[in-house]
């Protein structure tokens, strides 16, 4: 039986231990706050502003880039997302709004919003009628649509290669970000606990 080259070992052994960069602690905190960051701030300026509501104009290539990052850091459907949102505005705080914690429970949405999210994305209604404007091209189609989930499986790959074994912690909060800080935060408690300009007869 042989056994294996020592060099070759120590190496593994040293990748997982350091990954490919070899950064301290306090590196990694902040390459993991930088990419949560721009994921928070695509889905806010992307789908939301750009997307959702038409709120303002973006050149093709940071819409782009949006998209891509979404796809490697969210594995997020653009036309899902701004479907969702959409009738969210169109339904809102009723038992037809998709995520209203009215509705469904602050407990339920706060907890368990992505999967609200999730069901949602399947009603072929609500993509159809709210899903008008939204990117339809080669790309979109075959792969940002098409393989969803491989993105944010790229986004593994990468980070278990650039910081070993702590690649996989970088990873569960960089997927846990959207689920907690929008779905959960701002979907359950924002909207209900949240603040209003003026006095109004329903819950939106």
């Amino acid at each position: 039986m042989l056994l294996p080259d020592w060099a070759v070992l120590n190496a593994a052994v040293d990748w997982l231990a350091n990954g490919l960069w070899n950064l301290s602690w306090w590196q990694i905190v902040l390459y993991t706050l930088v990419t949560t960051h721009i994921t928070i701030a695509s889905v806010t300026i992307y789908l939301h502003r750009h997307q959702a509501h038409r709120a303002m104009d973006l050149h093709a290539i940071p819409a782009h880039f949006f998209r891509f990052w979404l796809w490697l850091g969210t594995g997020q459907v653009t036309k899902e997302w701004v479907s969702i949102h959409r009738k969210h505005h169109a339904k809102c705080e009723t038992k037809d709004d998709p995520h209203s914690p009215h509705a469904h429970g602050i407990k339920t949405v706060f907890w368990t919003g992505a999967e609200l999210y999730r069901k949602e994305s399947k009603n072929l209604e609500t993509i159809a009628k709210f899903s008008h404007g939204c990117p339809n091209d080669w790309i979109e189609r075959n792969l940002y649509t098409r393989f969803s989930w491989q993105g944010v499986g790229l986004m593994l790959i990468l980070n278990l290669a650039m910081f070993g074994i702590a690649g996989l912690s970088v990873w569960a909060v960089q997927m846990i970000w959207i689920p907690v800080t929008a779905a959960g935060i701002i979907n359950g408690i924002g909207h209900y606990w949240g603040y209003r300009n003026f006095e109004a007869p329903d819950a939106s």
